[in-house]
């Protein structure tokens, strides 16, 4: 059984949900869809794996404070593959 990434919630209103995700090494997300757009904010920098539906998997380098943009219906599993814990702010805006 895989570690799982930690979540928390650190805002959810009318218009975003803001949450904190904490990976130690190996955790993950789990398989998801993401029903909104959002752009993720690395805390720290390092190496994600994301495995893709289609069996695809490819590795992502973050920067610190470098943030990027996804639309929704991006689905994956993100994988931590850094000897360290990772973390990110993960911001998604919600339809009027």
């Amino acid at each position: 059984m895989s570690k799982q990434a930690v979540a928390t919630l650190l805002i959810d209103n009318q218009r975003t949900r803001v949450t904190q995700w904490c990976f130690a090494p190996g955790a993950e997300t789990g398989w998801h869809r993401h029903e909104m757009d959002y752009v993720v904010v690395p805390v720290n920098s390092g190496q994600l794996k994301l495995q893709e539906p289609n069996g695809h998997e490819r590795l992502a380098n973050l920067t610190i404070g470098v943030p990027y943009f996804r639309d929704l219906g991006v689905e994956h599993n993100v994988i931590n593959t850094n000897d360290h814990e990772f973390v990110f702010v993960e911001i998604e805006f919600k339809n009027d």
